[in-house]
């Protein structure tokens, strides 16, 4: 009779001979790649390009669509998109590189570095760390502050200096708010440790190192790589091609531009645990800090769930999960006009990135499909499912429906149109304009040329703004001029429905 040890070391082996195996599977690329042309053509989506990475090697790698609308020109895997959020790993990888050198601490605080950063709470804002920059838990609500950097001419140091002013959404580490003007401080930081941009750094430390030679972060250098695809807003269910918006004084946040092969090498780079080639450019206890939970969220455990999910958060740069008892990396990211995902299973060394140059994309539907091919998983008609729920989603929002249904007709202004003009100041910005053009107000920001709009009257004391230039993620808005009881001015309301540009916030008052 054989032993108990051979016994049991026979199994281990068969275990990893199995598991090796199942490591190498690679389902029928022709079949995902039939699927992903449907996909692209039932969700109408411009272009975009699809990668896939297995074991250290790009295994699928192509494009669907149209790099414009109207135009001729496929994209493929060199094709570049903005990838915009997914951006914040490479910033999170940045500053673990600065931890490495010994430049830098992820509990250092953040104010030794930038003396000028203030939030709502002084306290708070002296205990800020570096590690609360990237994790979202600083007290910031979702967004918040992003209609300061948006389409300006702001410095990095000058929308900093105005983070002050936004409200606290949550206790200081006892919540999440999404906070993209964090990673601009962040960017700041860097800049302030290293006496190099941001753009350098992430150049030197590591698109030079992992051959990432088509990824850029200014669009000065766009024309010059060609093979780019064009952002579109989605109008009335049309894909209408826009121009490309410059993140780069912001590009800590989300300002690299990039295409499905060269994210290939992130990937296998991160799946590696920060090793590329012979060359160890994150040590482990980078990593494991870059991918520990340091903001955790509920998961509904009375429920199942697609993915046997179990624990769900965000570490820094990368949102964390499980899926199907796999840890799981991923990111999302949108731009004007583009929505992008990266996905990983590090387990698996299995990763995919999905790039495209529409507002209604099929990013999540893509990657489930490829990740459960590659898992071994029941095979399930993401696409379709996911786009239900997608317009399912659209036609409910009713927000512009209803204030276009609630407008009084037939009312009048309370002034002369000549009242209306003047100067008013927000202090999370800076002025807000209103003049006077023959009959017609119009509207301008200080910082921000691109969100003039022509002022229509809508009823009342409101007027509607008709913006000179389409914007991908709000179109209806209108401005409410706020009385006092003498019919004197005093300030603007602004109400433009939409999810990411919050100009509620700006709360201007007249200056006299």
């Amino acid at each position: 009779m054989m032993r108990l040890s051979t016994v049991l070391f026979l199994i281990l082996i068969l275990q990893v001979t199995l598991h090796a195996q199942e490591n190498l599977f690679i389902p029928d690329l022709k079949k995902l790649d039939t699927y992903f042309e449907k996909c692209a053509e039932k969700w109408n989506i411009p272009g975009m390009s699809i990668g896939i990475v297995k074991n250290g090697k790009l295994v699928f790698a192509k494009g669907y669509g149209n790099l414009e609308i109207g135009k001729e020109g496929i994209p493929d895997e060199n094709t570049l998109y903005a990838i915009a959020s997914n951006t914040k790993a490479f910033t999170t990888a940045i500053i673990a590189i600065l931890v490495q050198e010994g430049k830098l601490d992820w509990d250092d605080k953040v104010k030794d570095y930038i003396p000028y950063f203030e939030l709502f709470d002084p306290w708070i804002s002296d205990e800020v760390t570096v590690k609360d920059l990237l994790c979202h838990r600083v007290g910031l609500g979702t967004f918040s502050g992003d209609v300061i950097w948006y389409k300006s001419n702001l410095s990095s140091e000058e929308i900093i200096k105005r983070l002050k002013y936004l409200p606290m959404e949550f206790g200081f580490r006892d919540g999440y708010g999404y906070s993209n003007v964090m990673y601009i401080t962040a960017g700041d930081l860097i800049k302030k440790v290293t006496g190099k941009t941001w753009g350098k750094n992430v150049q030197e430390k590591i698109l030079n190192p992992l051959g990432m030679d088509r990824t850029i972060f200014s669009l000065e250098k766009l024309n010059e790589m060609e093979n780019f695809a064009t952002p579109h807003a989605l109008v009335d269910g049309k894909n209408i091609p826009i121009g490309w918006e410059n993140w780069e004084e912001v590009a800590a946040l989300g300002g690299i531009i990039s295409s499905v092969k060269d994210i290939g090498n992130w990937m296998i780079f991160n799946m590696e645990n920060g090793i590329w080639g012979n060359d160890t450019i994150l040590i482990p206890d980078s990593r494991n800090i870059i991918w520990k939970p340091h903001n955790t969220f509920t998961v509904n455990h009375t429920k199942e769930n697609d993915f046997n999910n179990h624990f769900s958060g965000y570490g820094l740069g990368w949102s964390l999960n499980n899926f199907h008892g796999r840890l799981r990396i991923s990111h999302g990211g949108g731009y004007d006009g583009m929505i992008s995902a990266v996905n990983m299973i590090p387990d698996e060394k299995l990763g995919v990135v999905v790039l495209t140059n529409g507002m209604k994309a099929p990013t999540m539907a893509v990657t489930y499909y490829v990740l459960n091919a590659f898992l071994g998983l029941p095979e399930k008609d993401w696409s379709s499912e996911m786009l239900e729920n997608r317009n399912k989603r659209n036609d409910s929002d009713n927000r512009v429906a209803e204030r276009k249904e609630s407008r009084m007709e037939g009312t009048k202004p309370s002034l002369p149109l000549h009242k209306y003009i003047g100067k008013f100041h927000a202090p999370i910005y800076g002025n807000i304009l209103v003049s006077k053009e023959g009959e017609k107000l119009r509207l301008s920001f200080e910082y921000t040329p691109d969100l003039s709009a022509a002022l229509e009257h809508w009823h009342y004391d409101v007027w509607k703004i008709n913006w000179d230039n389409r914007h991908a993620w709000f179109d209806f808005g209108t401005v409410k001029y706020i009385l006092d009881n003498n019919l004197k001015i005093t300030g603007l309301e602004f109400d433009v429905p939409n999810n990411d540009i919050f100009f509620e916030e700006l709360k201007p008052v007249k200056v006299e």
